[in-house]
């Protein structure tokens, strides 16, 4: 049941992580900040004009050739430890470019020169890339926070991106006022290069106003567009509100699960040791238990070698004992003999001869008894 609950917040966990990440991606406020830019390039060290996009939510930024062009040229991804600062030395070298220019750097160690067109337009670019690096930064807490390895709040990366987002929508102000500025340079150009001489009050009138209606139906198109950004953000805002809660309870869930297995593989650690301790009495005791028994071993074994010895010594006594039996029966033999031969010559001695007879018999008995006694013996020290 505990690991079906885990797997269950693991899961939740993981489907609240891909909803903030696909949220995020998808561009909260995705190619909220647009404009030329210079860009110096990076073999020939000349520059050229590019239309660039900004994206707030993924650190990376567009160029094509030109504003209309659908093909991208190219690509700057930057991340929230990228160095982005505006630089004091003015690098493309004409005086209408001082306080214009600023760098970018990259986490592949590659560094990007751009100009803006106004002073004020680069610091518009500056702080909405700033802006954007803090996005990346509370996206990556907020992910390492659902991984258990962070310390930010998920809560915190709505309100971080919608800072950006209306940072972005200031930049986007001064950088639509540099292009009118710029405008105005350029228009000023072609009236001054005129080739009839000066031109009268009407026919500047009309240019101007054709421009202005350019202008205007421009910034009316990008007006509708952005409309149309602010209200998705708000819906993926809301969204990113509502996964980042649901990731939120994963997370406790996550840390109440991770809890109740520090305390189970603590008892289990704690119940482990109390084994240990209870084998290793038990092992001395075994210990003890061998030393004891073979102590009695050795001796068992010396009183064996001791029991040998007698019991060799008993067999040379019943070898001595044997060996007087046979000289005893032959003497009985020769008695005998003796007592046939001499039978005939006295009773007296007969008497004589039989008394010694039953004296012989009787320490024959004697004998028996006593070589009967040394085998009985003998076959107990044995068996």
């Amino acid at each position: 049941m505990a690991s079906n609950g885990s797997s269950t917040v693991v899961d939740d966990t993981q489907t609240s992580l891909e909803k903030i990440k696909r949220q995020l991606a998808s561009g909260s406020g995705k190619n909220l900040l647009q404009g030329p830019l210079l860009k110096r390039s990076e073999t020939l060290r000349k520059w050229n004009e590019r239309w660039v996009i900004l994206d707030p939510t993924t650190g990376k930024m567009e160029y094509k050739m030109r504003r209309n062009e659908p093909a991208v040229k190219g690509k700057i991804i930057f991340d929230a430890d990228s160095v982005i600062a505006l630089s004091p030395v003015n690098f493309q070298g004409l005086p209408k470019y001082d306080g214009c220019c600023f760098y970018v750097g990259t986490p592949q160690k590659k560094d990007y020169f751009l100009c803006a067109e106004t002073p004020g337009a680069a610091r518009a670019w500056i702080s909405t890339l700033h802006a954007t690096q803090l996005v990346l930064r509370a996206h990556k807490e907020a992910v390492n926070s659902l991984s258990g390895s962070g310390s930010a709040k998920i809560g915190t990366v709505a309100t971080v991106v919608a800072a950006a987002n209306s940072t972005a929508l200031e930049a986007s102000k001064e950088i639509e006022a540099a292009m009118k500025i710029s405008l105005r340079n350029a228009l000023g150009t072609v009236l001054n290069r005129s080739p009839d001489g000066q031109m009268d009050d009407m026919t500047i009138m009309k240019e101007t106003l054709r421009v202005k209606d350019e202008e205007l139906q421009h910034l009316a198109r990008e007006l509708r567009a952005r409309d149309s950004t602010i209200k998705e953000i708000a819906e993926k805002l809301s969204d990113t509100a509502e996964a980042a809660e649901a990731a939120a309870s994963a997370a406790h869930m996550m840390d109440e699960q991770r809890r109740i297995l520090c305390a189970e593989m603590e008892r289990l650690r704690e119940t482990s040791e109390k084994q240990l301790e209870s084998a290793v009495v038990k092992v001395r005791g075994s210990e003890e238990k061998v030393l004891a028994l073979t102590k009695e071993i050795s001796q068992l074994i010396k009183q064996r070698d001791s029991a040998a010895q007698e019991a060799h010594m008993w067999r040379s006594e019943l070898a001595k004992a044997r060996e007087r039996a046979v000289i005893l029966e032959a003497a009985v033999v020769r008695a005998e003999e003796k007592v046939r031969t001499v039978e005939s010559d006295a009773e007296t001695r007969i008497k004589e001869a039989a008394q010694r007879e039953s004296a012989a018999l009787k320490e024959k008995q004697d004998l028996v008894t006593y070589v009967g006694a040394l085998q009985a013996k003998l076959q107990r020290f044995i068996f």
